[in-house]
């Protein structure tokens, strides 16, 4: 990780994106001295937490619009 404020722009990334950014986050750890090793796996619990609130903001999402869909076609059936 070169840039030492990796996670200021995360929630402009996609899920994939964050996921590559944390498995970035484990590759560089891997190569850590346990000095070291703090910081990057404080950013790493940070980057889990966000990457799990943004998958249930979008599972809501995705249920919401599915669920209005079939209140469409249930509607629509009723009409015909």
């Amino acid at each position: 990780m070169k840039d030492k404020n990796l996670l200021a722009d995360i929630e402009s990334k996609s899920l994939e994106e964050l996921n590559n950014l944390a498995n970035e986050i484990v590759r560089d750890l891997e190569n850590k001295d346990p000095e070291d090793f703090s910081q990057g796996f404080q950013e790493l619990v940070k980057l889990n937490n966000f990457i799990e609130k943004k998958f249930s903001q979008e599972t809501r999402s995705i249920s919401k619009k599915t669920k209005d869909k079939i209140d469409e076609i249930i509607v629509y059936g009723k009409k015909t």
